[in-house]
């Protein structure tokens, strides 16, 4: 039985600005068998170790060739591109001492 992969390009945590890690591709495998619980302590787990396995690339086509070499069957999940947010006069607009309005926090 081959091994499935999935591959993407992550987004942005909630608590992430900029850009780090988020140009990088990943390689996941999907678990093999469903996570179960520990009966002595209820600690949930498996014993499936490529579920810990995260390959990092620099593109998609260097991850897409790893797994053809590897005899991987992977998707790819195409990333939803965000508009950028620019503003016309930046950070700095809020401390301007030209400002002709009053303002305030």
């Amino acid at each position: 039985m081959t091994a499935r992969a999935r591959i993407y390009r992550p987004s942005r945590t909630a608590t992430q600005s900029g850009q780090a890690r988020t140009r990088e591709w990943l390689l996941e495998f999907a678990p093999e068998a469903p996570r179960e619980i520990d009966p002595l302590m209820g600690w949930i787990g498996s014993a499936d170790t490529q579920g810990q396995v995260r390959l990092r690339f620099p593109s998609r086509e260097a991850a897409e060739a790893y797994a053809r070499e590897r005899g991987l069957d992977y998707d790819v999940v195409a990333p939803k591109v965000r508009r950028p947010n620019i503003r016309p006069a930046g950070y700095a607009e809020n401390f301007a001492t030209a400002r002709k309005d009053a303002w305030t926090h």
